[in-house]
């Protein structure tokens, strides 16, 4: 893990699109969008329904290699208001056994602002945390610096003659969007007016592996 400052904040991002906070022992993840794919078999696109295990797993997994005492969820962590009541039982437990072997907090986000039952942990609308404030939507005109999702923001570069895309991070003076940690999420250009419009100028996109942050910046 490769640790950046962000405001005067030690954190750590994640090649699996989380983000760690050392100081604090928490992980921070957005745009869960649990129960998309029931969501959408609903509506008669039957896609696996294996999304929310999937993405469960993955917090599973950063929780035990981070050890992580905290996990804050910025926002449209299920993918409707009615995504929590279609857990299935094994996810349904799983989630359960997560929020109650760490403090854990829901921030609302568009997809779950009705959300007020869920599986333990504690709903909020934002917060303020050390000195940085959590949201699910970025706030042009807010200075205070901030944590978001929202965008699910991906780096799309030519390597090698071929094009790939990876999600990514977006980094500006007091702005740092989280991608989509969902299973079952797309993602939306970093370069995107509408995340430019978000964070101002002097953004850029951090893409993290295993050893080493790269960063590319993004036009104004």
């Amino acid at each position: 893990m490769v640790r950046f400052s962000f405001c005067h904040v030690a954190l750590v991002a994640l090649p699996q699109g989380a983000l760690f906070w050392p100081a604090r022992a928490a992980l921070l993840v957005a745009d869960l969008h649990f129960e998309k794919a029931s969501w959408f078999a609903a509506a008669g696109q039957m896609l696996p329904p294996y999304d929310s295990i999937a993405t469960l797993a993955g917090i599973e997994a950063l929780v035990a290699a981070t050890g992580a005492r905290e996990v804050w969820c910025l926002g449209d962590s299920f993918h409707d208001r009615d995504g929590c009541d279609r857990l299935a039982p094994e996810a349904r437990a799983r989630l359960d056994a997560l929020t109650g072997a760490v403090r854990w907090t829901w921030i609302t986000g568009n997809h779950d602002a009705a959300l007020a039952d869920p599986p333990g942990g504690e709903v909020r609308e934002e917060a303020e945390v050390d000195g940085l404030h959590l949201r699910h939507e970025a706030a042009p005109g807010d200075p205070r610096p901030e944590l978001s999702g929202h965008f699910h923001p991906r780096l799309r570069i030519s390597l090698r003659g071929r094009s790939v895309a990876r999600r990514c991070f977006v980094a500006a003076p007091t702005k740092l969007i989280l991608p989509a940690f969902g299973a079952l999420t797309g993602g939306l250009d970093a370069g995107d007016p509408a995340i430019a419009r978000a964070v101002g100028g002097g953004a850029e996109a951090l893409v993290p592996l295993a050893d080493r942050l790269l960063r590319f910046p993004l036009a104004a």
